[in-house]
C-alpha cells in the first residue's frame, strides 16, 4: 500500500509526466504532421522504454515517482485508443491497424530495450 510520502512522489511524477507528454506530443506532431497520431506513438514508445529502464535501474522507493507517477501520466492509452477509433471511423482502416499493431509491438520492444539498457548500466 502506498503511504502519504509515496502519494506525494506519485503527484510530482504525474505533473512532470503530463507536461512532458504535452510538450513532446505537440513537438512531434508539428514535425511529422497530424494525419497519423505520431505524437502519441512517440510518447507511448518512449514511455514504455523509460518504464523498462526505471524498473531495472531505480530502487523500489523511486518506483512511485518514476513508473507510477511519471510514466503513468506521460504515456497515454486513452489518447491512443481514441485516435485509433477515429482513424477507423474515418475509413482509414490500414492506418488504424498500423497504429494499434505498431504501438503494441513497438512498446513491447521498447520496454524490453529499457530493461536491457538498465542491465547494461548495472541496474
Amino acid at each position: 500500500m502506498l503511504g502519504l510520502t509515496d502519494g506525494l512522489w506519485v503527484v510530482l511524477g504525474s505533473a512532470a509526466g503530463g507536461v512532458s507528454r504535452y510538450w513532446i506530443g505537440q513537438w512531434v506532431t508539428r514535425c511529422l504532421g497530424g494525419e497519423f497520431p505520431w505524437g502519441t506513438l512517440v510518447v507511448n514508445v518512449s514511455g514504455a522504454w523509460l518504464a523498462g529502464l526505471f524498473w531495472s535501474v531505480v530502487g523500489t522507493p523511486w518506483l512511485a515517482l518514476t513508473i507510477l507517477g511519471f510514466c503513468g501520466s506521460y504515456t497515454t492509452v486513452a489518447s491512443f485508443s481514441l485516435q485509433s477509433l477515429q482513424l477507423w471511423q474515418r475509413g482509414h482502416l490500414v492506418r488504424a491497424a498500423m497504429n494499434v499493431a505498431g504501438s503494441v509491438l513497438l512498446c513491447l520492444l521498447a520496454v524490453w530495450s529499457g530493461i536491457w539498457t538498465g542491465g547494461v548500466l548495472g541496474g
